[in-house]
């Protein structure tokens, strides 16, 4: 699902970027809720960036002000009853407004048809883009579970940062 979305950017740096577990749900510009492992799992899209809610989880990537949030960590980690969670974040910086702008539209491209992805398009530069899409997990020792990917773009200092998320259920 793609949302063409009519606020500005609240996060202009990805440096910017905070990182939160358990959060309530924020406000919210854009929801898809998909059934996946058992669960219903919300990709949100917030003015700041995201928020994933996955059964036990609420997992926020966004410019938050102060409280329970610390910066983007490159990795984390945790265990919830019942699930363990692990998260890894990078980001990639482009030499120039092309190949940053081709970075962005593949990324768009491959998650246009996608009943599982939603990309949010914000006003001032078409690269000016969040998106989240599920992605499926299976762990080498059999276990079940679900992961999701993001993506969030920004066109002022042609970063990308990506991040891989994994909630997974020991059988």
């Amino acid at each position: 699902m793609r949302a063409v979305l009519d606020t500005p950017y609240q996060d202009a740096r990805a440096d910017g970027l905070s990182f939160a577990l358990g959060l309530p749900p924020l406000d919210a510009l854009a929801v898809l809720p998909v059934e996946r492992a058992g669960l219903t799992v919300e990709l949100r899209l917030l003015g700041a960036s995201h928020q994933v809610i996955a059964g036990p989880l609420s997992e926020t990537v966004a410019c938050l002000p102060g409280d329970g949030a610390g910066p983007l960590p490159g990795s984390a980690a945790t265990t919830l009853p019942g699930w363990s969670y692990d998260f890894t974040a990078t980001t990639a910086v482009h030499a120039g407004d092309a190949e940053f702008g081709r970075a962005v539209d593949a990324v768009c491209a491959r998650l246009a048809d996608r009943g599982d992805a939603l990309t949010g398009a914000f006003p001032g530069s078409r690269h000016a883009v969040t998106a989240l899409a599920l992605d499926g997990t299976q762990t080498d020792d059999g276990c079940a579970g679900l992961g999701w990917r993001t993506w969030h773009a920004y066109p002022q200092t042609r970063e990308i940062v990506m991040t891989r998320s994994r909630l997974v259920r020991p059988t």
